[in-house]
């Protein structure tokens, strides 16, 4: 039997399959940025806590960072992010979204087993069709090869927690090591703008300058707002402070000629995180007391900085309280790139909060912990009012870090006891929140 349409009939068909191909091949009117994924930039400053940070009540003397003030203008400042007290762990936790507990790494030095699985090599895994590299310090092995084993498609930088000169130093580059007399801050720059500028699709760059780690120097002046300060040792021995300023100088100052070597559209479609790996180092502290600062899990050694600004970032100037982990940056950069996670092991994704600030999905506790000499571990946990601290001696402290920001007044020294009924409620909350981490 023959089949007989109607003239009507072809033309509503031919009609359809017209107005189908155009919704196939017709590019949408609207601007690059607004239909790509966007790329990631993560910055990593080395010991660089909220009393040397633009932006945070701590600290009297400021460096003077336009780069980073034009970042807190447009994004987001955290108060309440808690790394480790040292370089390692930090970095570990970041980059497995896990505690030290769980993968053994806890103090400097410790090598993060490549079994685990990298936020680098998640993203490969869920497809999200972002290329990686790391350029920078590493510190998570002394391996030349352990950066790419991790998944990560390019690294080049430092191994080793530090350097003895800015100026000479060794540079490892997807496995291979060569001198290098370059300052690493410029070095480590100019490699990242290199790199940007041959991709071709979605990018994440983890760039961890080792600046303003010891030992302190004066930078190149063009570099930095610090003067004409005397070079010598002796000089930098007896003030180390605005040394150590313009060192942080010297890193915005690149940090900016990085944006600024960026095209337009891919500034605007690209989210920028600056996070600090741990507090500052006692010889440049300020307001903290001595013993209280990088190396130690008081607020002055794990309360680190964190600014986040780029594409859709839509709260501009505006400072968030929220208790965060660094491990929280694991499922939160995910989300970036498009993974629908809201936790992965222990990393809870913030990226809500970006946006809305009264997002309901919030930590209860920030947690902390660092290896000591003994073998034994310093940990400490707190929420919105109260941290408790418990040494490797089995000493214990409690604060009320709600107004006691300097944890000046330890609620379980003798003096202070027997405690309210509303401290020793908290104190048991959080003694319970640290036996169910640990089961």
């Amino acid at each position: 039997m023959r089949l007989f349409l109607s003239p009507v009939i072809v033309f509503l068909i031919l009609l359809c399959s017209c107005s189908k191909d155009n919704l196939e091949t017709e590019t949408p009117d609207i601007p690059p940025s607004e239909i790509t994924k966007p790329n990631i930039l993560l910055i990593i400053a080395d010991d660089m806590g909220l009393d040397a940070t633009p932006g945070y009540a701590v600290g009297a003397v400021k460096p003077q960072m336009p780069t980073l003030q034009n970042v807190i203008s447009k994004g987001v400042r955290f108060e309440n992010l808690w790394s480790y007290p040292v370089c390692t762990p930090t970095r570990a936790s970041i980059i497995t979204g896990k505690y030290g507990f769980r993968t053994g790494v806890k103090k400097v030095d410790q090598e993060l087993p490549s079994s685990e699985i990298s936020i680098q090599q998640y993203l490969k895994d869920k497809t999200t069709g972002y290329s990686s590299a790391v350029i920078g310090k590493w510190h998570l092995s002394s391996n030349a090869s352990h950066p790419n084993s991790m998944g990560i498609d390019y690294y080049a930088g430092l191994l080793s927690g530090g350097v003895r000169s800015y100026e000479n130093w060794t540079l490892t580059e997807n496995g291979t090591q060569t001198n290098s007399t370059a300052y690493t801050t410029t070095k480590f720059t100019d490699l990242a703008i290199d790199w940007i500028k041959n991709q071709e699709s979605q990018w994440f760059l983890w760039l961890a300058y080792n600046a303003p780690h010891t030992p302190f120097h004066l930078p190149p002046n063009t570099l930095h707002s610090q003067g004409n300060l005397p070079a010598d040792e002796a000089s930098i021995d007896a003030n180390p402070l605005p040394y150590y300023m313009a060192m942080i100088e010297a890193m915005d100052t690149e940090i900016g000629r990085l944006l600024n070597s960026m095209s337009e559209e891919d500034r605007n479609n690209t989210v920028i995180i600056f996070v600090g790996d741990n507090g500052t180092p006692n010889q440049v502290a300020q307001e903290y007391r001595n013993r209280r600062v990088k190396g130690t899990v008081y607020q002055g050694g794990v309360n680190v900085p964190m600014i986040i600004s780029g594409k859709d970032v839509n709260r501009f100037n505006e400072t968030e309280s929220a208790l965060l982990n660094t491990t929280d940056l694991f499922s939160t950069i995910a989300n970036i790139a498009g993974v629908n996670v809201t936790r992965n092991e222990d990393s809870i994704s913030f990226w809500n909060l970006l946006n809305n600030p009264s997002s309901d999905l919030r930590r209860e506790f920030a947690y902390s912990e660092v290896e000591t000499n003994t073998g034994l571990d310093d940990i400490t946990i707190r929420n919105t009012t109260h941290k408790y601290i418990l040494f490797a001696n089995g000493s214990e402290a409690l604060y009320n870090i709600s107004n006691d920001l300097f944890e000046t007044n330890n609620l379980l020294n003798s003096n202070q006891l027997p405690l309210s009924v509303a401290d020793e409620n908290q104190l048991n909350e959080l003694k319970q929140a640290i036996t169910n981490l640990k089961n």
